[in-house]
């Protein structure tokens, strides 16, 4: 008997208590803010929030006001300095370091030992068990696995904290028996330069028994064409013939799809999407044929949300520059930050098909806190969604509300129809010239390009018209918004300007949709370098 038969009997438990999800979502809910209201009383914030007289949801919503990480800097801040139970009962030792805000270049998101347990590595296992559940014939601890990490550095030099990427982090506290299924080599996963690291870790996988990937789909793809260039092989099954899943997130894979299934030929494979962020493991896609990922509703996370209305943009401000553009004509409701309520709604009183920004509590000592993604229900029983974007990336110059996951159906519809494959891409607004003039414009890498790039651009705005209503109206017969226009980027530019900012390699990615111009035009400038 395998190891992977062995295993799977261990998961037999959980797959039972996944069926809770269909029918007890609340109660499961209720249970997780007890409990987390519970250790928070033994905190300062407990105690500044008068969490000793929480006695229900109801109560939480008065006391506990809305954050976002500016609100919540400074007692983080102190968190990192070693002190104790001010927003989580203890000493929190590792920070995963995040994309900053408005006022910082970095956001450092408090991961506790019981976020580590009871969030980030029960969504990995979770990720496990339910492919297990899936594929009865997998063999994939019978090999090892190639997990792709960031790196970390000390955490103002105290003993024992340390911040960096998430995938560091859980590479750092990983049970050791993992190691034993598990490559590269530590040292070799927690190289900070990621063009070293890439080829060391090519290097040291070729020759293994991978049978299963684990990763954000940009830069494992990095990794498997140095695996290529070094191996000489045609395809991916050639230098790993038992290789079965690739467990994917951090963004999402449509523009990547096509290059995997050039890469790795073999029916045998299989694609499981994540939900993973520094800030908590969310959803696991459960249906290989269905794109919706499961919320998991029993972990130490706490879920509200707040549905995303359009606002109607102020009369006369067409013609104004790109920077009032982005703050008047935001397409998303802001959330206010102060007072109790906020007109947020839990998880049970969610409904399909709206968009929501969504809103966490959690074992980390993040306390009614804003994460930043938008998400719409596809179902209530169980609770499954598709990640829809971000609060922060969207465009909505022009009240055409176009959001992250109208380009991913555009690009991906576009390229199905021409045979291009997308790398890598950002798309902003080009505002109103003295002629009335203005447009989307979409910067491009490909890694295969269309013969037609006039024909790819009007696939890709037609498929945004059809998908997209404010799209549609603000195109109508060129009025408002005229024709998108696609710059092809030369090859490597966007990791290029990643490794500018200190950024490649980790959890990275590249803002894929704004109001502002601020990344296109430092794009566009290393591009005519």
């Amino acid at each position: 008997m395998g190891l992977t038969s062995l295993t799977r009997n261990l998961f037999a438990s959980r797959w039972r208590q996944l069926e809770r999800y269909t029918n007890d979502s609340e109660e499961l809910q209720r249970q997780v803010l007890a409990r987390l209201i519970n250790q928070g009383r033994q905190t300062e914030y407990g105690r500044s929030h008068h969490f000793d007289s929480l006695r229900s949801y109801d109560d939480f919503v008065q006391r506990v006001p809305l954050n976002d990480y500016d609100a919540l800097k400074a007692d983080i801040d102190r968190m990192r300095r070693g002190e104790r139970d001010v927003l989580w009962p203890g000493r929190v030792k590792w920070y995963a370091k995040s994309s900053g805000t408005t006022n910082d270049k970095s956001k450092f998101i408090p991961v506790s030992a019981d976020g580590l347990k009871s969030i980030h590595y029960r969504g990995g296992t979770d990720a496990v068990a339910i492919y297990l559940r899936n594929n009865p014939q997998s063999r994939m601890f019978d090999g090892k696995g190639l997990i792709l990490g960031g790196s970390h550095a000390p955490n103002y030099n105290l003993p024992g904290s340390l911040v960096g990427d998430l995938s560091a982090i859980l590479i750092e506290n990983i049970n050791p028996l993992v190691n034993l299924i598990r490559i590269p080599k530590k040292e070799t996963a927690l190289l900070a330069d990621f063009e070293v690291k890439r080829d060391r870790i090519a290097r040291e996988a070729m020759t293994k028994n991978v049978t299963n990937l684990s990763g954000v789909p940009s830069w494992m793809l990095s990794v498997l064409n140095r695996v290529m260039e070094l191996s000489g092989k045609t395809h991916l099954e050639e230098v790993w013939p038992n290789l079965e899943v690739f467990f994917h997130g951090g963004v999402a894979f449509t523009p990547y799809r096509e290059q995997y299934e050039h890469l790795i030929t073999s029916p045998l494979m299989h694609y499981e999407e994540t939900y993973n962020a520094s800030e908590g493991f969310f959803g696991v896609q459960d249906d290989p044929n269905d794109k919706s990922l499961l919320l998991m509703v029993d972990y130490d996370v706490f879920f509200e949300f707040q549905e995303l209305k359009p606002n109607s943009p102020r009369e006369g401000n067409l013609g104004s520059s790109a920077a009032d553009n982005s703050a008047v004509n935001s397409n998303q409701t802001p959330l206010p930050t102060g007072g109790a309520g906020g007109g947020l709604i839990p998880l049970w009183a969610v409904e399909p098909g709206k968009n929501y920004a969504m809103v966490i509590t959690t074992s980390c000592g993040l306390w009614r806190y804003m994460i930043g993604d938008t998400i719409q229900f596809t179902s209530v029983n169980p609770y499954k969604f598709i990640i829809t974007g971000r609060t922060k990336h969207f465009i909505n110059a022009f009240g055409e509300e176009l959001i992250v996951d109208n380009a991913e159906q555009g690009l991906g519809f576009a390229c199905k129809q021409t045979g291009a494959e997308v790398l890598e891409y950002t798309a902003a607004p080009v505002f109103m010239d003295r002629n009335a003039k203005c447009r989307h414009q979409w910067l491009i890498e490909f890694s295969q390009p269309p013969a037609d790039l006039q024909l790819f651009a009007r696939l890709l705005d037609q498929k945004l018209k059809e998908i997209n209503s404010d799209y549609e109206a603000k195109r109508h017969k060129d009025i408002t918004l005229q024709p998108l226009e696609i710059i092809v980027a030369r090859p490597n530019l966007f990791n290029d300007w990643l490794k500018t900012k200190g950024h490649l390699g980790g959890q990275h990615k590249v803002p894929r949709l704004s109001n502002s111009r601020e990344t296109i035009e430092q794009l566009l400038q290393l591009n005519n370098q």
